[in-house]
């Protein structure tokens, strides 16, 4: 704990128009990869942001503690597997490895927890029963349904729309075993002929998407967290199924007090995504730019905003991270230096930090740098 920066005023993180106070240890969970492919831009900046949360806490006396999952049991790794000609197993190895490469790379810290979905299917099979104990879920088939035609609630969507991303991520709303579209599958039974399945009370099978997320948070951290990050891309199903399937099995709220969804990037007027192939892969921009820079062309714009990358933004970076390193080099300790952090705290204002320490130089741009981990 940095007691430096525990003198004076309280300072509390707000975040989307909400203030979160934090007493001590802060519970952070990021959604991590699914391990099929390399890493893209649009993932990038998620983990950077995520990784900025961090830093700006620790900053200010906090002990957080962060878990980034591994999505390792799931179809499309297992399709890529195939494809390649490749046991799972290695190909998600492999692919973690080269993603934690790169993350050093960008200086985004290495999680306290790096839980993987294969290593917690016994939290899943008690998550199951802890819903069904509940009532909130109900098994036909040796598959175990949550109830959550509800939790679309949670976000700003109608039901239909809802039902169309349900179908987007594949949570199967026209299975007729369902007593609603939009409830999910937290354990799915599986076939003689499938290739990855674990036992449990209901037969052969393998755990939903989202109760992998939910059974790995309640396993680390109990209850729920102070700060759950992914993309906005995630807020349903996933987020929201999520939530739900913690509260509805614990009957705590909330399961999350705080959500950091970073904008979506996109390029060409379509969404960064590897299932479209429309990608900037990170490796290929770290051959020509400092990670500080990618790091910067990431942070410096509002954190929910989406965007859309052109290759000038990356060279435009690149020169306001050398005017912010020209601006460190002046001496003294400028007022700028105590606004830098505040502005930080202040849902998290990038651009206005960045403006400050560029006006003020010295100790505010060095706190700068510092603090977003630009050198």
């Amino acid at each position: 704990m940095n007691q430096a920066h525990l003198t004076g005023p309280p300072m509390r993180l707000r975040l989307g128009g909400q203030v979160l106070p934090m007493v001590g240890r802060v519970r952070m969970y990021v959604c991590g990869i699914t391990p099929y492919d390399v890493t893209h831009l649009g993932h990038a900046t998620t983990y950077i942001w995520a990784d900025a949360a961090e830093r700006i806490l620790r900053w200010h006396g906090h002990n957080v503690t962060v878990a980034r999952n591994v999505t390792d049991v799931d179809d499309v790794l297992f399709a890529e597997a195939r494809r390649r000609g490749a046991a799972h197993t290695m190909l998600a190895t492999l692919q973690r490895a080269s993603f934690e490469s790169t993350m050093a790379t960008l200086q985004v810290r290495r999680p306290d927890h790096s839980p993987s979905a294969a290593q917690h299917i016994g939290h899943v099979v008690q998550l199951a029963s802890a819903l069904l104990d509940r009532d909130a879920a109900y098994e036909r088939g040796g598959t175990v349904y949550a109830r959550t035609s509800e939790a679309y609630r949670r976000t700003a969507l109608d039901h239909a729309t809802a039902v169309e991303r349900a179908e987007e991520f594949h949570d199967a709303p026209e299975d007729d075993e369902k007593d609603d579209p939009l409830d999910i599958a937290v354990w799915q039974a599986t076939g003689p002929d499938d290739e990855v399945s674990w036992p449990s009370p209901w037969g052969d099978g393998r755990p939903g998407w989202h109760a992998e997320c939910t059974a790995m948070v309640l396993a680390l951290f109990g209850s729920g967290v102070d700060l759950h990050c992914g993309g906005a891309d995630l807020e349903f199903p996933h987020h929201a199924c999520e939530a739900a399937l913690a509260e509805a099995a614990t009957g705590v709220t909330p399961f999350a007090r705080g959500w950091l969804r970073a904008g979506l990037v996109s390029i060409d007027g379509a969404k960064m995504a590897k299932s479209t192939g429309n990608l900037v892969l990170v490796e290929d921009l770290l051959r020509e730019h400092s990670p500080g820079a990618v790091r910067l062309l990431c942070l410096n714009r509002p954190w929910a905003r989406p965007w859309q990358y052109e290759p000038g933004l990356l060279d435009d970076a690149e020169a306001t991270l050398e005017q912010l390193y020209a601006a460190a080099a002046k001496p003294g300790m400028q007022p700028g230096a105590a606004a830098v952090p505040a502005a930080l705290l202040d849902d998290l204002d990038v651009p206005r930090a960045v403006a400050i320490a560029l006006e003020d130089g010295g100790q505010a741009a060095r706190t700068l740098i510092e603090l977003l981990a630009l050198s």
